[in-house]
């Protein structure tokens, strides 16, 4: 996947607490000038930005959903992502499991496992 072409990213398992990767990952691609739109169903916000309850709830120009969740609440959010038309999917280390990737492979999906998604933005600035 090419981070390159990425401006609007969902992060599922946003979070407000400063030492949770939900919120390092979040205010590092804020920093890059990245639109990061939070998916959290527990909170209004974080970090000042209005946070959505699910992926059924985001606005369809989301160009990747990065998923900071374990694999076996990702594996349904996964699922709600695909059957809401989201063709590109980032699993942080972590959250990756061979039941997301079976889920994944043959629905047209793009997605990215053992990578993340601070360390391939390296260096951008939106």
């Amino acid at each position: 996947m090419n981070v390159k072409e990425v401006r609007k990213i969902a992060i599922v398992g946003a979070s407000p607490n400063p030492d949770k990767y939900g919120n390092i990952i979040l205010r590092d691609l804020l920093g890059k000038g990245f639109e990061v739109l939070p998916v959290n169903p527990k909170h209004e916000e974080i970090e000042g930005l209005k946070c959505y309850r699910d992926v059924k709830e985001l606005p369809g120009d989301v160009d990747v959903i990065v998923f900071v969740v374990p694999p076996k609440a990702g594996l349904n959010v996964a699922k709600e992502a695909v059957e809401a038309g989201f063709k590109r999917l980032w699993f942080q280390p972590g959250a990756e499991s061979d039941e997301i990737a079976r889920l994944l492979d043959g629905e047209g999906v793009e997605y990215s496992f053992g990578r993340c998604i601070m360390v391939e933005t390296s260096g951008m600035r939106r």
